[in-house]
């Protein structure tokens, strides 16, 4: 017997599981002990917030440039997983453009560039209050299988 796989239209899913794919992308630890907060998704995007606290700094009082990252890849990995398959990052090429400091309310959003059946290119700014902080770009890899409406 040959088995066809249904190909399942991308923003339909989406839609159709919004919050089930919101409710599991939030399940990330690392995200949530670091303060940040995803304030929207929606197909192919995703936007989140946190702010600057002292934990956070450099050696030089500012904000170290992992945390921007950190906050630049969740909102990658939740605009690349918007759609309920499970993606994964492949590269980033991420570009300091300013620093931030203590107190700072940083956001991130990511928009999707192109997306085909195996690859998706996001790109990710983060700002705070006065200007863009990092810019980063991304590429990441479809796997088969949706983590949401799965066929018992």
């Amino acid at each position: 017997m040959i088995r066809l796989k249904i190909k399942r239209d991308d923003t339909e899913v989406h839609y159709q599981y919004a919050e089930e794919i919101r409710e599991k992308l939030n399940q990330d630890t690392f995200a949530q002990w670091l303060g940040i907060e995803l304030t929207d998704m929606g197909p192919g995007t995703a936007e989140a917030e946190m702010t600057i606290t002292e934990n956070m700094l450099n050696a030089h009082g500012t904000a170290h440039g992992a945390v921007l990252f950190a906050i630049a890849d969740f909102v990658f990995a939740v605009a690349c997983n918007s759609y309920g398959k499970i993606s994964v990052g492949l590269s980033v090429n991420i570009g300091y453009l300013a620093a931030c400091q203590k107190g700072d309310k940083i956001t991130a959003k990511a928009s999707e560039i192109k997306r085909n059946h195996r690859t998706s290119w996001y790109e990710v700014t983060v700002e705070n209050e006065k200007e863009t902080v990092a810019h980063l770009s991304a590429l990441s890899y479809r796997k088969n299988d949706y983590f949401v409406g799965r066929e018992e």
